[in-house]
């Protein structure tokens, strides 16, 4: 049975992040990325994953100067991106797989 997902409460989060809760609520509502799990109670349990977003935003926001319509541009560009390299990596896995196949049969 895999390992369960380490998560934070929104309160654990926003100190780990240097942040107040509030502008993690914020965010949520800005940044279509940011879905955060939610317990059955409602509340919010941010992942690993959902960190190593919330640091990107950051610095989009506080260190690269960005307005939060910048910083969600910024974002949704670097999500085609990544799409774009798995597609380019697949599509190189299966050339990959193709010719080790060819050089069996020679």
């Amino acid at each position: 049975m895999g390992k369960k997902e380490k998560t934070y409460k929104i309160g654990q989060a926003a100190k780990m992040l240097g942040l107040e809760s509030y502008v993690l609520r914020f965010w949520e509502k800005e940044f279509p990325q940011l879905k955060p799990l939610r317990t059955s109670k409602g509340q919010r349990l941010y992942t690993e994953e959902h960190i190593k977003l919330i640091k990107k935003i950051k610095t989009l926001l506080y260190e690269d100067r960005l307005t939060i319509e910048g910083a969600r541009m910024r974002l949704e560009e670097q999500g085609r991106w990544a799409g774009l390299v798995q597609e380019i990596k697949k599509e190189l896995e299966e050339i990959k797989h193709i010719l080790s196949q060819d050089a069996k049969n020679d």
